[in-house]
């Protein structure tokens, strides 16, 4: 008897016999169990084949043609980012500008000391560097900071390079 895979649908109608290269066209997850008389290859499609054991599944796939698979992913832009700058003025203690740049900026004790000494030094700062929209209400919130104690202390943003 030639190589014949038997197909059924699960528990519809009888059993139909097909050449193996009409049925099977795609290579699936599959189990393989060895007996001394058979190889049985099942699918997860419900077909399986009653080879001889001369048979070997290399042979049977060898008219397969594998397409690999491809995920398309989207690649979603980095957003802009923005400098966040301290600008230096004569009015506004330095202990009070120390105090906004650890509160609103999280910077420890020592990084804010520096960022004030270099801004009072060089006129300007960059404090740290944000998304748009971050830096703009850091910059915003640390300026009303210095409004509501009645110093022109004031933070602006600029697009980083």
């Amino acid at each position: 008897m030639p190589n014949v895979v038997a197909t059924q649908a699960r528990n519809v109608g009888p059993i139909k016999l097909f050449p193996i290269e009409a049925s099977v066209t795609k290579r699936s997850s599959f189990a393989l169990t060895r007996t001394p008389a058979r190889t049985t290859y099942c699918g997860e499609s419900g077909l399986s084949a009653v080879l001889p054991i001369s048979t070997s599944i290399e042979a049977i796939m060898s008219d397969v043609v594998n397409i690999p698979r491809t995920v398309v992913k989207p690649k979603t832009e980095r957003p802009r980012l923005h400098k966040v700058l301290l600008v230096n003025d004569d009015f506004t203690p330095r202990a009070f500008v120390v105090t906004v740049l650890k509160v609103e900026f999280r910077l420890g004790e020592e990084q804010a000391g520096h960022v004030m000494m270099t801004a009072h030094r060089k006129g300007v700062c960059v404090v740290s560097v944000y998304p748009k929209d971050v830096a703009e209400t850091k910059a915003a919130r640390a300026t009303e900071a210095g409004r509501l104690k009645g110093f022109p202390l004031q933070f602006t943003t600029e697009p980083d390079d």
